[in-house]
């Protein structure tokens, strides 16, 4: 097998994989490595490995074939280092220690040798001593010699299974794990090239977590202190940690398994990603969100974005635990939406809306009737009486698409008492509001903005997509009629998530929407820790909401209005 990392004029990086000992380059689609350029030929070079080690010959009459800045013809064996260049690309032949077939590592039967005999002996510059070598074994997490093992690995199981005919469409994924993991270990216990260095369950693992799984994001999935992960490319993976971004030191083996990660993930989802359709957004099993891109619009490869849901639902007392809101403004959000008021929960990019509108729709009463409409479904509710609809992105011929808005419109037949919408982008903002308006009392939804003025202004310019002419001031109209109030959330840069204003709408003056803050959070500058500090304060504002409940004969509590800071 060969492998070549690609740098394209403009910087961006990719790893070629040859099955076999040949691999054309040029422009040509019969080419394994493709390049663009007028001044490419179709079939401009080619990289063979032969028995002494692996050769770059020039195939372009123009002889545009350049190894280390040198016009080259028939140029090897290729050293670690050496830089093959071609119109403004550069390649490298990675694994270059690894002689013909039968494929088996030479660096690493290296460092096999090298621990029976460890006296060390010095290296060129380019070239890692061989303690280094072993260091790398024992911990191989960014080494080239440990992902060649694994790919090496991967290639043998593939063709074991291929002799042994085995039907994977016919395996669960459970026997399919299972079958895979015993043919691993198999072929891990014979092979006598690995050395003692090496951890060889991990081996397996990694390699079966690849094949069956989402390769090495499996850990990082199964690790709880994991919010989120962000793969920008198969060997910059970046995680969130209590609110804080880090790089991490896995890595997946090549590109080609980053897609395949993310085939495995949309397939049963009747989703798909290819050329055509290079973006994708999906779900994991326990409802993580998933976005994913591929080339040709993401320039360093194929990337994933995959944003964790806890394992256990999360309820209103851990947020208060949290410290995003006190128990005072938990129970005065319970009593709204039980006593239907519509509801925006507002905030930016993972501020933890999604989150808080789960907890929220949890307090919806068991009796009525909730019908759920999202992009992907994340919402985990309890209530027996539920629907849930998932919007679909159009089929392989551009048909068949229904979007947000179309679902919207259609559970209004559903006999909704409650609908709550994931997340309101465009069009559909003006069907929530005319659903507000028409008898569905106690709706929820989400949108994208900073503040409780901008949330309106937001609903604004997404009911003007829907593409209906309607002046400013009939959608104001609507707006304020029809919502009753915006409930904002905020990520600081210290990473946590603080409910900031709890905000009534109370109805229009002239052609301006009227808001009255009931609850704010005053910040009061950074800890020693750098987490943000502040309080939670009432301002004194009874809402309007509050005194028809008193009006009504409902015993509320009208203290908790008191301005101050609120007790916890």
């Amino acid at each position: 097998m060969l492998n070549v990392l690609v740098t394209t004029p403009r910087g961006a990086e990719n790893v070629f994989e040859c099955t076999i000992d040949s691999c054309a380059i040029g422009k040509s689609d019969e080419n394994l490595i493709i390049l663009q350029g007028w001044s490419v030929a179709k079939r401009h070079a080619a990289i063979h490995r032969r028995a002494d080690g692996v050769y770059v010959e020039n195939l372009d009459p123009k002889g545009n074939t350049e190894v280390n800045g040198k016009q080259a013809s028939l140029y090897g064996p290729l050293k670690p280092g050496d830089v093959i260049h071609i119109c403004g690309y550069e390649l490298r032949v990675m694994d270059l220690d690894e002689p013909a077939p039968p494929p088996v590592t030479a660096t690493v039967a290296s460092v096999a040798s090298a621990i029976a005999q460890p006296a060390a002996v010095a290296a060129p510059a380019m070239v890692p001593t061989v303690t280094e070598e072993v260091e790398a074994v024992r911990d191989p997490g960014h080494h080239q010699i440990w992902i060649g093992l694994l790919k090496r690995i991967h290639t043998e199981l593939i063709k074991q299974m291929d002799l042994r005919r085995i039907d994977i469409a016919s395996q669960s994924e459970e026997e399919l794990r299972r079958n895979t993991g015993l043919m691993l270990v198999e072929i891990v216990r014979n092979d006598k090239t690995i050395p003692e260095g090496f951890d060889r369950d991990l081996l397996v693992k990694q390699v079966q977590d690849e094949v069956v799984g989402l390769g090495p994001l499996e850990d990082l999935l199964a690790d709880d202190a994991v919010t989120e992960i962000m793969v920008n490319r198969f060997d910059e993976i970046f995680v969130e940690r209590k609110g804080r971004l880090t790089k991490s030191d896995i890595t997946f083996t090549s590109d080609q398994a980053v897609v395949s990660a993310i085939e495995r993930i949309v397939t049963p989802l009747g989703r798909r990603i290819d050329e055509s359709s290079p973006m994708v957004d999906a779900r994991l099993k326990d409802g993580s969100r998933v976005n994913a891109v591929i080339p040709p619009l993401a320039l360093k490869g194929a990337n994933i974005t995959i944003r964790k849901f806890a394992k256990s639902k999360l309820h209103g007392e851990d947020l208060i635990k949290f410290g995003s809101m006190t128990p005072t403004m938990l129970a005065f959000l319970r009593t709204i939406v039980e006593q239907k008021a519509n509801i925006i929960i507002s905030g930016g990019t993972g501020s933890g809306k999604t989150t808080l509108l789960n907890v929220l729709s949890n307090y919806i009463p068991d009796d009525e009737r909730i019908v759920t409409v999202e992009d992907a479904a994340e919402l985990k509710l309890s209530q027996p009486n539920l629907v849930g609809l998932e919007s679909r992105p159009p089929n392989a011929e551009g048909k068949g698409a229904v979007l947000i808005r179309d679902l919207v419109k259609n559970c209004l037949r559903m006999r909704p008492d409650r609908i709550v919408v994931g997340e309101c982008r465009g069009g559909e903002a003006l069907d929530m509001l005319t659903a507000m308006n028409t008898g569905h009392d106690g709706s929820l939804t989400t949108a994208h903005a900073n503040t409780p003025r901008d949330c309106l202004a937001r609903v604004e310019v997404m009911v003007m997509m829907a593409g209906l002419d309607l002046p400013i001031r009939a959608i104001r109209e609507q707006i304020s009629s029809a919502v009753r109030f915006i409930v904002q959330q905020n990520r600081f840069s210290c990473g946590s998530r603080k409910v900031t204003h709890v905000t009534e709408i109370t109805g229009m003056e002239g052609d301006m929407i009227q808001m009255q803050d009931i609850f704010l959070f005053k910040q009061e500058g950074f800890g020693a820790d750098g987490k943000v500090k502040g309080r939670h304060i009432s301002t004194g504002a009874v809402p309007d909401f509050y005194q028809d409940l008193a009006a009504r004969g409902m015993d509320v509590d009208m203290s908790i209005f008191q301005g101050g800071e609120i007790r916890r």
